[in-house]
């Protein structure tokens, strides 16, 4: 396997290389795209969590916003209520780091206080302007993600890049020297290219098979396919039907460069990342 570069949260050193690290996702929401409202309560949130690590997630990312396409913004109150329950409790209860998935600061910094160690923002510091400074004052690990437009209308209206995979990569350059300007060290970035974020079914497949070209940023790669429409568009069928579709394009995925994938079915896809670790590994 190729060197990757490691990463660091405000409490450890993440080193990749020796197998993909899952990412289970944790939604304290009733509307995300996938299982939104199957998690009514806090407790369910958290019983879920459990069987994530359980299963095998090496990390946790808890959002208390749905991002789905066509979604509206959650007010911070309410984000807080959904999300700190959960994180807090998990805290006591875990040992793989705690992702908080969030745009506004104030939650990530509360997040940060009370046990996660890693801010995803899928806006990549740019609907917050007090997020730069939450990630350099806490040392969390951050995120930066691409995301064309406001999840509100990020899949409507045409969808025309100049040239898909060059204008992301500039993309997330900018917002790599962006963080650095701001204090928040290399070692503390991760990037996602943001599939289905602003995105047509062709474009996500085309990231998908040119992921490698995200190595020339230097840090290391995140990628989210679990479950989302360019895979229906594909196989067919519910979110919740797309378990096939989203082990291909996790293979190739880690295939093509991730460290990190992110998902909903952390037990079936601990098997299939293995088998394509022991693939790119021999």
């Amino acid at each position: 396997m190729n060197a990757t570069p490691s990463f660091k949260t405000s409490r450890r050193e993440i080193i990749f290389g020796a197998r993909t690290l899952i990412m289970g996702i944790v939604n304290a929401t009733p509307d995300s795209f996938s299982d939104g409202g199957r998690f009514t309560t806090s407790a369910e949130a958290v019983e879920e969590a459990m069987r994530l690590v359980d299963a095998g997630a090496d990390i946790l990312d808890v959002g208390g916003e749905s991002t789905r396409p066509g979604s509206d913004p959650v007010p911070l109150e309410e984000e807080l209520k959904r999300v700190m329950p959960v994180i807090g409790a998990l805290a006591n209860k875990v040992n793989v780091p705690i992702s908080i998935d969030t745009t506004k600061a104030a939650v990530a910094r509360e997040a940060i206080n009370i046990g996660a160690e890693i801010i995803n923002d899928v806006s990549a510091m740019r609907f917050d302007e007090e997020m730069p400074k939450v990630a350099a004052d806490t040392g969390a690990g951050l995120i930066l993600m691409h995301m064309r437009g406001l999840p509100k209308i990020m899949q409507t209206g045409p969808i025309v890049y100049q040239s898909l995979i060059d204008d992301i990569i500039a993309f997330l350059h900018e917002r790599l020297q962006s963080a650095q300007s701001f204090g928040v060290e290399s070692e503390r970035t991760m990037i996602d290219p943001g599939i289905g974020f602003g995105k047509t079914a062709e474009d996500n497949m085309k990231i998908l098979q040119h992921l490698g070209r995200f190595r020339a940023l230097g840090r290391p790669i995140l990628t989210g396919v679990s479950r989302k429409a360019f895979i229906g568009k594909v196989t067919g069928g519910e979110p919740r039907e797309r378990l096939a579709g989203t082990a291909a394009a996790v293979v190739v995925s880690i295939m093509n460069g991730s460290s990190i994938v992110r998902v909903h079915d952390v037990e079936a896809m601990k098997k299939v990342v293995a088998m394509a670790d022991a693939i790119r590994g021999s």
